[in-house]
């Protein structure tokens, strides 16, 4: 079973994934856009990485789109895995 912990996790990984390749941007040019590390972006991109929040506004500003945005689009992909069980 998979904890709510990893759950959120993914969903996060999912959907930064979706929103950077809408955009067409490598990690290294969404991490450098967001200002962080491009193993940092790799590692939450896979769902191995807990995110502080000040790295997920980072996230938002380096896609070019509003916090709420991104947690919407958050919420849609946790949503997907949940049904998936």
């Amino acid at each position: 079973m998979i904890t709510r912990e990893v759950r959120e996790r993914q969903a996060l990984a999912a959907a930064v994934r979706e929103l950077r390749a809408r955009d067409r941007l490598s990690q290294e040019e969404l991490s450098l856009a967001a200002g962080l590390h491009r193993g940092y972006v790799w590692e939450l991109e896979s769902g191995r990485r807990r995110v502080s929040f000040a790295a997920v506004v980072a996230l938002a500003e380096g896609l070019g789109i509003s916090l709420s945005e991104l947690i919407e689009r958050f919420e849609a992909a946790r949503d997907r895995l949940e049904r998936r069980g």
